[in-house]
Order: C-alpha cells, then sequence, then structure tokens
C-alpha cells in the first residue's frame, strides 16, 4: 500500500505526547513533515518561489533540494495561475504536489485554478479522479507588510465545495497536519501564521496525522466558550491566563481546521456555557467569525445565555505604519475586555 493511502487508513491518528518528549520549532517541525513525505513517498514533490533559496522559504524547506534533488524540490517563476493549473493536472494523475507560496495574497492570483477547477474536478466526474493538492502559505503581519501582504482571506475560500481548509497554532499540529493534508486526496489550504512560526513545542518523531475537521481543547472552563485558530487562539489563550486570577475560566477550543469544521465539540462545549465568543486572524465580517456564528444561531440557539461575539479584523485594510498596526490587530488587552464584559453580563 503506498505511503499516503496507509497513512489515510492508519487509525491511530494522533501520537501521545508526554511532557518529556522532544521539543521542536514550528519551522523545523513542518520541515520534518515535508522531508518525511519526501522519503517516503516518490509523487511527492514540493514547489513554489525560493523554495531552493539558501535559507529555504521561511526556513521551512532548507536544504530540501540539496537533499531530493531538483527534479522533486524546485523554484518556480513567477506565474501563479500557470504553476497552480500545473499542479492540479500533475494531482490528477498520481503525483502528490506541495505548492508553497510566501504569502496568501498570492493565491488570489490562483483563485481561478482553485476555485474553478481543483476544486470541482472530482464532483465532475462522479470521483473517479483526485486531486491530492496542498496549497500553503504564510500569513503576514508586522515590519510594513501593509495592504497588499498581509491579508488573511481563509474566509474568502471557506464557502468553496471540496476544498479543505487547515490553520494550525502549535507545532505539533504544523506537522501532524502538513502529514494529513499530503495523504489526502483532496485539495487542501494550508494557512500559517508568522507569529505562530516563532514559536516551539512537543513534536514526535515519524509519521503521525492530525485528523482533518477534529478540534481540540486547549483549556477547560464554564464561563464561555472561546474558539478559533492559528494566532489569534494563542492570543485568546493569553487572555484566558490573565483572566483566570479574577475567577475567570473557558473552554478554549483550536479548531485547526474550519473546512470541514468540527461542529460536534463547539455544540458541546456551549451547552455547558451559553455564550461564546468567536477570533480569527481575518476579516470580521463575512468571513469564518460570521460563518460559526450563523452557525450557532441557527442549531444552538436554544444553548445560548446571551448573543454570540467575535473578534477578527476591522472593515479596513491593514496599514504599513507599526502605530497604526497597533489599533488594528486584535490583542490580548481587547480579548480581554470582551471576555470579562461576557462574563459580567
Amino acid at each position: 500500500m503506498p505511503w499516503a493511502e496507509a497513512l489515510i487508513a492508519s487509525k491511530a491518528e494522533e501520537v501521545e505526547v508526554g511532557q518529556e518528549g522532544r521539543i521542536l520549532s514550528y519551522v523545523d517541525a513542518l520541515r520534518e513533515a515535508l522531508s518525511l513525505a519526501l522519503d517516503l513517498d516518490p509523487n511527492v514533490f514540493v514547489l513554489g518561489q525560493g523554495v531552493n533559496d539558501p535559507r529555504g522559504m521561511f526556513g521551512v524547506t532548507t536544504g530540501l533540494h540539496e537533499e531530493f534533488g531538483v527534479e522533486r524540490v524546485f523554484d518556480t517563476p513567477l506565474s501563479e495561475e500557470g504553476l497552480t493549473g500545473i499542479c492540479a493536472g500533475a494531482a490528477l494523475v498520481g503525483m502528490r504536489p506541495v505548492y508553497l507560496h510566501n504569502r496568501p495574497d498570492f493565491l488570489l492570483l490562483a483563485f481561478n485554478q482553485i476555485v474553478s477547477h481543483a476544486s470541482k474536478f472530482s464532483w465532475m466526474d462522479n470521483g473517479k479522479g483526485r486531486v491530492p493538492l496542498v496549497i500553503w502559505s504564510a500569513i503576514g503581519r508586522g515590519w510594513g507588510s501593509g495592504a497588499q501582504h498581509s491579508q488573511a482571506i481563509q474566509g474568502l475560500l471557506m464557502g468553496v465545495p471540496g476544498l479543505k481548509i487547515i490553520m494550525p497554532s502549535t507545532p505539533y499540529d504544523a506537522k501532524g497536519l502538513m502529514l494529513a493534508a499530503i495523504a489526502d486526496n483532496n485539495p487542501t489550504l494550508i494557512f500559517e501564521h508568522r507569529w505562530s512560526m516563532r514559536s516551539k513545542g512537543h513534536v514526535p518523531e515519524g509519521t503521525y496525522k492530525v485528523p482533518i475537521g477534529k478540534g481540540v481543547y486547549r483549556k477547560r472552563g464554564t464561563d464561555l466558550t472561546v474558539v478559533g485558530t492559528s494566532h489569534a487562539l494563542e492570543v485568546a489563550l493569553e487572555a484566558m491566563d490573565e483572566l483566570s486570577p479574577q475567577g475567570i475560566s473557558a473552554d478554549v477550543i483550536d479548531l485547526r481546521t474550519i473546512k470541514p469544521l468540527d461542529e460536534e465539540i463547539i455544540f458541546e462545549s456551549l451547552k455547558k456555557t451559553g455564550k461564546i465568543l468567536v477570533v480569527d486572524t481575518g476579516w470580521q465580517m463575512a468571513g469564518v467569525c460570521a460563518e460559526i456564528g450563523c452557525l450557532v444561531a441557527e442549531k444552538a440557539f436554544h444553548d445560548l445565555k446571551g448573543p454570540v461575539r467575535r473578534i477578527g479584523l476591522p472593515d479596513s485594510h491593514t496599514p504599513a505604519g507599526f502605530s497604526l498596526e497597533q489599533y488594528y490587530y486584535p490583542n490580548k488587552e481587547k480579548m480581554m475586555g470582551v471576555i470579562k464584559e461576557m462574563v459580567e453580563k
């Protein structure tokens, strides 16, 4: 059985990680996942602008072209739509491309291939064809990235049938979800956050998969439910650490993937707490926050003790200046204020 099929069929999805486990950086966890996949499956190949640079793409691909050869790990021209089309075609004939982008902003140039082609091929031929394509990008923030290099566009793609969307927050999940995405037979987008990529954590050796579409509790509490992914979830955890000495506790749920969405864990927690705050790294309007809020109102209204609250980006473009960024991006203090207000009411 090919490696990818064996990983999909595996029932031992997640690996228990003790406090004595190996500590790895987020970036190294991603690189290890790519290295394992390349080593285990000759159909896997990695491409993207700058993946063969001396430092790789953000360090994620450092040295992979030397280890596996330039035919399987290679730089690409500035032609996002063309290369995405090539990847979709390669996936249809049995290859497993991993196309790395520096920024989600550049995916906008490939929307035609992602939305109109890769997401639809399997549906149009009644499942006879599969598109095991991974498209990876890292959300920018800070250092003057501005309006055109720091967009979090996951909300724009959430409503497209046929796609899977992953947003990790820990090194453990980053590796396990990357391996699961490469093994999956559907087009899958992975959105990392550059600030999450600064972290370190427990990461097992060898292959394991984190199930796509399965959330996890990061904290347990009774006053409210906080739901989110990626760096927004990290900020929420910081806020709860500050509020805990004040007697405020919450279920903090890391969805890990936003498509498919783990509805069960959301409703399970809401049934206990009665209040929910949704946090996201993207725009608050018509995105992840809005979809989860609507889902709760539609299917769990009877469990609500107060209005759904959400924290995301304002309906504005990203400023380039440091001072303006402090007002634009949600921070720990803002989350603490909203949580306290929800608990007091």
